[in-house]
């Protein structure tokens, strides 16, 4: 990956991620605690020098300008710093869902923060993220769908998609085709939890994703789903303000 992305890029994210490390952890102790957290070394290899200054502790930036850029866009994401063209809808879709949808919130940051170590359970939080935003929305009594409490994610996205409309046949037909694939993509991240994770239990014949490359891509488009239907939700169905007689302008 690091030969896809230009000095430049890295220049600009290497000072943006400078900045949200000390804004977050303040001392040089902690950031270098921080840092730490992400060093691997192993006999003569190590995946990037520490540098420090006399006195004064770690030489942040020397350290930061000394990672590969797969390595700097992980520890952005880990911080919420924005990266354009790199998997953005992670860090936006994380502001979007912290206020209204804590629970998926609080979900989706432990699927994050396992991709590396469990990509498996990574898969499977992501998809449960996911469910509890489809819950919350149709939990709106403007929405004629009424939940048992044990529907999946594709009965979830079905339901959602019969209620926002998209699937109704005055649509183009190239709207009901994005409609169609955002639900087949749901089904996709549901299948890939159930046959494809250690959720359900495997044997050693069974076929695991272990590859954080393909688990990065499974948790970008949950959080690119997640915000498509946030979004739809809030412009068509508009919080309801009640009003009380101390309110009312007369």
């Amino acid at each position: 990956m690091n030969e896809l992305i230009s000095p430049k890029y890295l220049m600009k994210l290497v000072a943006d991620i400078e900045t949200a490390i000390w804004d977050e952890y303040g001392s040089h102790k902690q950031v270098e605690n921080y840092i730490i957290k992400w060093h691997e070394e192993k006999g003569y290899y190590q995946n990037f020098q520490i540098y420090t200054k006399p006195d004064r502790g770690i030489d942040l930036n020397s350290t930061l300008h000394g990672m590969n850029g797969e390595l700097l866009l992980k520890m952005a994401i880990d911080l919420g710093v924005s990266t354009p063209n790199f998997i953005p809808s992670v860090p936006i879709f994380k502001n979007e869902i912290k206020s209204d949808y804590s629970n998926a919130y609080d979900t989706f940051n432990k699927a994050f923060k396992l991709i590396e170590t469990d990509p498996s359970t990574s898969i499977g939080l992501a998809n449960s993220a996911l469910e509890s935003i489809v819950k919350e929305i149709l939990k709106d009594n403007r929405f004629k769908s009424k939940l048992k409490g044990s529907e999946t994610l594709y009965k979830l996205s079905s339901t959602i998609l019969k209620e926002f409309g998209i699937l109704d046949s005055e649509h183009p037909q190239e709207i009901k085709t994005i409609g169609s694939s955002l639900l087949s993509v749901n089904q996709a991240i549901e299948k890939l939890r159930s046959e494809k994770t250690n959720f359900h239990g495997k044997t050693v014949d069974d076929m695991l994703i272990s590859d954080t490359m393909y688990t990065y891509f499974i948790v970008n488009s949950v959080s690119t789903v997640g915000l498509f239907l946030i979004s739809f939700y809030k412009t068509r169905y508009p919080k309801l303000i009640n009003l009380s007689e101390d309110d009312l302008p007369f």
